[in-house]
């Protein structure tokens, strides 16, 4: 993906060395903790459950535990990172939730591997939220999808090398050492994160006095265009912020009941070792990745977000029904359908991030993307339950796929009914003043 050209005749040229300094590190700590929540399908597929003594029914609620800690700290991290600094908040989240990976890997009993993927959502619940509102403080309206998919393309390409990564390493070692050496990497960034990380753009000594200004003044800009909302009560209580919420729960099951568990679909489904199962399990990441690249292009291309969002969604519900009616018959077949739901659930995480701070001021527009995206964990904790379960009850994925796809066929819907928000004119800001 190109950063944005730096010409432009009728705007301020804004400086592009935002793009190559901030999208790295952004890209980076949303990969490390994608890769600490996701690695515990492998596990799973691997044997964990058998070897700690798991049945199928209190798998599936391990798998989603870590959704349960996630969802209640979301909006708490939110304010304290749009309020105070989303360096120290993300800096101890790293420390923590490393650490937490890392002891996955000597657990030898089921309730502390429960306290374990607990805790795991606990610590990484801020991380989402802040990470939006930092990119909030760099980026500007034109410019957010592309910089809102950097930050999520952490999700299918970290699962994209970790699922090759991981099969190599349980093949070879088991999944305690998997845990242990993949959760080390977030603590190590911890340290180099305190070093090369402000919060704003007026902190760093790598801009211009003028780039500052230019930068600042069009986020002014676009601010003053956006109707004033006084608090987070009224945030939480507009319409489009309960439509989306609600969507993104729906979303978020079709998701997560697919990343958590589609190791093991493909595992039981064929004869394949680990290996073989993670290669297979990557190529959704893959085409994901490209997916999303050009979908956040476009919607910023012609501003519009709705677009690319809802079209995706369907073509992922339609994929998962395919799979429903393919049954056992086709294993390729199946998978090719598999392939393409991955790719169409990610596609539009871009465009839908940034439909938020297009609605609500900045003061609330963190605590409302903290809303939503804690709407999201507990739709994924529905997501990784219900999948699992059904897995392991039905001894098919079939149930899941119709479940996973009537998910998202809600959440096109709840797409289609979210409305704009009036735009504050200079006359109706003048009265408030």
């Amino acid at each position: 993906m190109q950063p944005p050209s730096s010409a432009n005749t009728s705007k301020p040229a804004l400086a592009v060395r935002r793009w190559w300094t901030i999208m790295p590190i952004v890209f980076i700590t949303y990969s490390l903790a994608y890769l600490d929540r996701a690695n515990f399908g492998f596990a799973s597929a691997a044997g964990i459950n058998h070897d700690l003594g798991v049945s199928h029914g209190l798998a599936s609620l391990i798998g989603a535990l870590f959704f349960l800690g996630y969802f209640f700290f979301q909006i708490p991290g939110a304010i304290y990172a749009e309020r105070r600094s989303v360096k120290k908040l993300v800096f101890v989240s790293l420390i923590l939730w490393g650490g937490c990976a890392a002891l996955t890997g000597v657990v030898t009993n089921i309730p502390s591997l429960m306290v374990l993927r607990f805790m795991l959502g606990v610590v990484e619940a801020a991380v989402m939220p802040a990470m939006l509102i930092f990119i909030s403080n760099w980026f500007t309206k034109s410019e957010r999808s592309r910089a809102n998919t950097f930050l999520i393309l952490g999700n299918p390409v970290t699962v994209l090398w970790m699922s090759v990564v991981s099969g190599y390493l349980i093949n070879s070692f088991g999944w305690r050492h998997m845990f242990v050496v993949e959760g080390a990497p977030a603590i190590i960034w911890a340290v180099i994160w305190w070093f090369i990380v402000q919060d704003k753009p007026a902190q760093v000594q790598w801009l211009s006095d003028q780039e500052k200004r230019d930068l600042d003044n069009t986020l002014r800009a676009e601010q003053a265009a956006i109707k004033p909302v006084k608090n987070y009560g009224e945030a939480f209580k507009s319409p489009a912020v309960i439509k989306l919420s609600a969507q993104y729960f729906c979303w978020s099951i079709g998701v997560y009941g697919f990343v958590l568990w589609l190791p093991s679909i493909l595992k039981n489904a064929s004869s394949f070792g680990m290996v073989e199962t993670g290669w297979l399990s990557a190529v959704p990441y893959l085409a994901a990745t490209i997916a999303m690249i050009a979908a956040s292009w476009a919607s910023d291309k012609l501003e519009r977000r709705k677009l690319f969002v809802w079209p995706f969604l369907l073509i992922g519900a339609f994929a998962f029904a395919g799979s429903y009616l393919l049954g056992s018959t086709s294993f390729w077949g199946s998978y090719a359908l598999l392939v393409i739901a991955g790719a169409a659930m990610y596609a539009p995480y871009g465009p839908f991030f940034a439909i938020v701070p297009e609605l609500l001021p900045k003061n609330v527009a963190g605590g409302a993307m903290a809303l939503i995206n804690s709407m999201g964990a507990l739709g994924s904790f529905v997501g990784s339950y219900v999948v699992g379960y059904l897995n392991g009850a039905t001894g098919s994925p079939a149930a899941s796929y119709v479940f996973m796809s009537a998910a998202l066929v809600a959440a096109v819907i709840l797409t289609l009914v979210v409305k704009p928000q009036p735009v504050a004119t200079a006359a109706k800001l003048a009265t408030r003043a």
